[in-house]
């Protein structure tokens, strides 16, 4: 019996230390970036922060990302958005809902409703974390098309929920023509033909969204050196993107906006400076499959801005290794080193959604993202 009883002590005590050092791995197995991968966080799950962005905060990094959920109806916002902190870039700790939707059906966050590309911003003169997202209200499909804002004390949140709307209405960009301002007699109403891309260029949706504001869906965030903040959108039926100066406090748009790319077709901005120089990385609109991406530069927000072409190259270039862009992450204490961060979406099961983090190299003027099975910080100490 004693013999029995010992060797049962001896199957457990094995079984024990089998599962602890599995669940050990399962944790610490995170020195390098494998895209497309299952990513866990330090709970050993699967890290859920979707089409979001990072912010780096007093030693800090915070994720915060789409909380997704399974099946076809998990694009929509049953949660809110997720937030994760790291140190190193590698071990991601989860820390909860962030910004919560909400039960009540009057509300604009309310259960349901769609709220996709958070973007986190500390503003240094108020001490306030605010963020920025597209929202999309309950029931409404992608009609809504507004910008919505939140804000915290703590950079882990709670979010409180401002408002949303169409921005910049009732005012013209700063490089619109004054010609263009008038509507003309004629107007293209068939899509796709040349008169109807002349129309687009000459601002026939921005006339079109003058007074009510103008359309907001896939957008981001850039503080620039003087702390100043831009709010970066797709815009006119994802056909324009949209550059917008945001106010002292982060909270607001002040009059100050440009249309970037018009009749391009750009969405999921994602924007970046090195030095003296801003680039600019975006998408085509395919929907949820992904395509070739774009990118841009200039030498002042306000552009004017070059476009560059396809930044990838190599295998599944044409795909942007089957992603699409969301945030261009600087790591911290290095110089000209940034991270492509990007989205591989899985519509019918979207928690199941997994990420691409590659590093960015500047070529003759040109951001440069190539394929890498497996990275790590160490490739930006060349």
């Amino acid at each position: 019996m004693k013999n029995n009883l010992t060797f049962g002590l001896i199957i457990c005590c094995c079984f024990i230390f089998i599962k602890c050092k599995t669940t050990t791995e399962k944790q610490t197995d995170n020195s390098s970036f494998k895209s497309g991968k299952k990513w866990l966080d330090t709970n050993s799950e699967h890290i859920n922060a979707h089409g979001g962005g990072i912010m780096f905060h007093e030693g800090v990094y915070y994720w915060f990302g789409e909380h997704k959920t399974e099946g076809r109806g998990g694009n929509t916002t049953l949660f809110g958005v997720r937030c994760y902190s790291s140190t190193d870039l590698y071990h991601w700790k989860n820390e909860g809902i962030a910004l919560q939707v909400v039960e009540n059906l009057d509300s604009e966050i309310t259960k349901g409703a769609v709220i996709e590309r958070p973007k986190v911003v500390f503003n240094k003169k108020t001490g306030k974390y605010v963020m920025w997202f597209h929202l999309e209200l309950k029931g409404q499909g992608y009609n809504a098309a507004r910008t919505g804002v939140a804000i915290s004390d703590s950079p882990t949140g709670p979010f409180k929920y401002i408002k949303s709307f169409r921005p910049n209405a009732g005012t013209w960009p700063m490089n619109f023509k004054e010609a263009w301002k008038i509507e003309p007699d004629n107007s293209p109403l068939k899509w796709w033909t040349p008169e109807w891309y002349t129309y687009i260029k000459e601002g026939g949706f921005v006339r079109r969204d003058f007074e009510s504001g103008q359309m907001s869906r896939d957008m981001t965030v850039f503080v620039d050196d003087d702390e100043k903040a831009y709010h970066i959108h797709s815009s006119e039926d994802n056909l324009t993107l949209h550059i917008s100066e945001l106010t002292d406090d982060y909270l607001d748009f002040t009059d100050k906006w440009i249309t970037l790319a018009p009749a391009g077709h750009n969405e999921a901005p994602a924007i970046f400076k090195d030095e003296d120089t801003y680039y600019m990385i975006t998408s085509g609109c395919t929907g949820w499959d992904p395509n070739e991406a774009r990118s841009f530069k200039a030498k002042s927000i306000w552009g004017p801005w070059e476009s560059l072409g396809n930044p990838s190259i190599g295998k599944d270039a044409e795909l942007t290794f089957n992603s699409q862009s969301t945030y261009i992450l600087p790591v911290e204490g290095k110089e000209h080193a940034f991270i492509f961060m990007a989205d591989r979406w899985t519509p019918t099961n979207p928690i199941d959604g997994t990420y691409v983090w590659l590093p960015i190299e500047i070529n003759q003027g040109k951001p440069v993202i190539k394929w890498y099975e497996k990275w790590d910080l160490n490739f930006f100490n060349k």
